[in-house]
């Protein structure tokens, strides 16, 4: 709040925000050459509070509408600091502080030129604030939208060190049209007049979403296109639903009926979609099995879910031994040619096609968490209601129907399921390589020219680590989209593949319990690095407190997140915070004066080190800027002063060298005191799960005290 009277900006006769004179602001251009901009206002704090954000600038995106970032670089000669910042464009000025917690003068010296300076001095009711903004090249059509976000600024710093909450009103409900303009974009939909596009929407939802449901739509529509594509064969739509048709018949004579359980291990290829839609057409629950579980975790889970039957790849075939002998068990793919053995394949030939019933209910998908925190559970999710499910991912990531997806992300995980639900909303092939091999990956995507690309950040990293020539060797001109998901981009690999690549990269930040809740596309990914993006079309996002209350602006928080997907709960019966519809993720974050997320990782890695609460991400962002570090990851172990401290666990680029007290230094210099890692250990390789995601428990379990 500024000037204790005036909570927000009134609006003057020329149609600019202007605060009132009871806020003890004012704002005057002078029009001169170079153009001066001087604003005064008056805030209800002590200029040493107020200091805390002014005096740091990499906090100016979170309060400064079109800055983006702001990153340290270097010292600059004299009293002062080189960033490096983006408003628009990227540019880099050195920041002075000429009097601490009165002083600060920023001047460009690459980009936009421009000069600011920002003085506070006390006065009876708190803080006065003066910016200087010099434009050096001359008079500027956007002088009034600078001066009002400057104006924005000062209040949100006033808000934020007030513990105001911020405006945080839920976004309208989207309407079946801009659901259906969405659809007709990515060639889901047919062009037609409004009321015909409602109709072709609910044409599609008398059939529904599920696996069966919407194979057998697109089977009808397109039965000669390519459906699935591994190593092994390829499949049309056609020959799919007949042999999923085949195969339900099958299970059936394994007692699999309506509301049967079964469980799934296997990794990427037609065979496990096959499995998956034979068992949708027969309403079935399908637990999605992480391959990268120990067999003794995988056999725990089987029983505890209470499945009927296990298809599973011949190289888990060490899980029949730790089952019950009355739970058979099917081989959905075999380990090379010349072995014998009851394979799915076999099964499906000798089946004689003959008609299924429909269910009278669904069957269920349960995917297992990522079990980076602790041990994996189990997570329903839920039947989507039809393709405008798809609208909300389609809205930010340009996919089009028909076109052929190279899914490399595993499909057990919610990522490469999302893919599969999205290929079968397009009518797209999906290309399923078994495993992840980065060169492999490429030759695919010349093959069968796909335009898309599901990973995780790993797989990125993997597809840059090649040698540029063996890169160069690959058509990828069919290549229009990067999707990224299951964990953070971290560092610079989002603008390294990206410069490697194309700006064709776009990154969902999601997870099993709520679906997608942002996305972020290239323009965002240049724009802040390490942005989750923002959410999309029907989506809201919202920081919470501890008590449940929105934060302040620019303030990190709890994130719930709230969409058409969340998560039916998880099957021992737990079940997630719900306020208002939005869904707790577990995670904390804050949102940017740009509307932009950042997920700051965790609540339940928040480290406490003598009584302050440090987020692991934004340490670990700073440690990935030493340009000797390929991988960094920072956990909280014990101390015996401060209860818990920093351990900085670090993957170093091939033959670089680094010594732990220039790791702190650099740490100091950026970020406070409490930040920085008091243990520094470098590894080879950090611990990750299927999907790529650091397993921090790892770390500290294996952490010598």
């Amino acid at each position: 709040m500024l000037g204790g009277a005036a909570e927000r900006p009134n609006r003057t006769d020329e149609g600019e925000p202007s605060h009132d004179h009871r806020a003890g602001a004012t704002s005057r251009p002078v029009l001169m050459e170079p153009e001066l901009i001087e604003i005064t206002a008056t805030v209800p704090h002590e200029p040493a509070a107020v200091w805390t954000i002014v005096g740091s600038p990499h906090l100016y995106p979170r309060f400064v509408r079109g800055i983006t970032s702001c990153e340290p670089v270097s010292e600059a000669t004299g009293r002062g600091a080189r960033y490096r910042f983006r408003a628009g464009g990227a540019g880099e000025a050195e920041i002075f502080v000429h009097r601490r917690d009165e002083h600060l003068a920023w001047s460009s010296v690459e980009g936009t030129p421009h000069r600011m300076s920002v003085v506070l001095r006390p006065v009876p009711d708190g803080c006065a604030i003066t910016v200087l903004l010099t434009l050096l090249d001359g008079r500027s059509p956007a002088v009034p939208r600078v001066r009002q976000r400057i104006l924005d600024a000062i209040a949100a710093i006033s808000d934020h060190l007030g513990g105001v909450p911020a405006a945080d009103p839920l976004p309208p409900r989207p309407s079946k049209r801009e659901f259906a303009r969405i659809l007709v974009k990515a060639g889901v939909l047919t062009p037609a007049q409004p009321a015909g596009l409602l109709r072709q929407l609910r044409s599609v939802s008398r059939w529904g979403s599920t696996l069966a449901g919407g194979y057998e739509a697109v089977a009808r529509r397109a039965p000669e296109s390519l459906a699935l594509c591994d190593e092994r064969s390829e499949r049309t739509f056609g020959e799919l639903d007949e042999r999923t048709t085949r195969l339900a018949a099958v299970l059936k004579r394994y007692d699999v009926t309506e509301g049967s359980r079964v469980l799934l291990m296997c990794r990427n290829h037609n065979a496990m979609v096959e499995a998956m839609i034979a068992c949708s057409k027969l309403g079935a629950d399908v637990a999605l099995m992480n391959t990268g579980l120990a067999l003794g975790q995988a056999a725990e889970f089987t029983l505890r879910h209470g499945s009927q039957l296990v298809l599973a790849d011949a190289e888990f075939a060490g899980l029949r031994g730790r089952l019950p002998s009355e739970i058979p068990q099917l081989w959905t793919w075999p380990p090379g040619n010349g072995w014998h053995g009851s394979t799915i394949e076999e099964l499906i030939e000798a089946e004689p096609l003959a008609r299924i019933a429909p269910p009278t209910k669904p069957g269920r998908l349960v995917v297992l968490t990522s079990g980076t925190s602790g041990p994996p559970k189990g997570a329903r999710r839920p039947t989507p209601n039809n393709v405008a499910d798809a609208a909300a991912v389609l809205s930010e990531i340009p996919l089009r129907a028909g076109e052929p997806i190279l899914v490399a992300a595993p499909l057990f995980h919610t990522w490469g399921l999302a893919a599969l639900q999205l290929a079968m909303a397009l009518r797209a092939g999906l290309v399923l390589p078994r495993r992840f091999d980065p060169e492999a990956t490429l030759a695919m995507i010349e093959r069968q020219r796909c335009t898309a690309l599901f990973a995780v950040p790993t797989m990125l990293r993997r597809l840059l680590d090649l040698p540029e020539k063996t890169r160069a060797r690959y058509d990828l001109s069919s290549l229009r989209v990067v999707a990224s998901s299951g964990a953070g981009l971290p560092g610079r690999l989002g603008e390294e593949f990206m410069d490697a690549f194309g700006d064709i990269l776009y990154n969902l930040y999601g997870s099993t319990e709520v679906s997608w809740a942002a996305i972020a596309g290239p323009r965002d990914l240049r724009a802040a690095r390490g942005t989750a993006g923002r959410p999309p079309i029907g989506t809201a996002i919202r920081v919470l407190d501890r008590a449940g209350e929105p934060v302040p602006p620019g303030a990190t928080g709890r994130l719930y997140v709230g969409n058409r997907l969340l998560f039916d709960g998880y099957t021992d019966g737990e079940q997630l915070d719900v306020r208002d519809g939005l869904m707790d993720t577990g995670d904390r974050g804050y949102v940017d004066a740009n509307g932009l997320l950042f997920v700051q990782g965790r609540e339940d890695e928040m480290i406490v080190s003598g009584g302050e609460n440090v987020a692991p991400a934004p340490v670990e962002e700073v440690l990935l800027t030493l340009p000797e570090v390929r991988e960094a990851a920072v956990v909280g172990v014990r101390d015996a002063k401060y209860g818990q401290r920093l351990a900085a666990y670090l993957v170093l680029m091939p033959g670089a060298q680094l010594d732990a007290d220039t790791v702190r230094s650099h740490v100091r210099e950026r970020l406070a005191r409490f930040a920085v890692p008091r243990d520094v250990v470098f590894v080879e390789e950090l611990p990750r799960n299927a999907t790529g995601k650091v397993v921090k428990r790892a770390l500290r379990r294996n952490y010598r005290w």
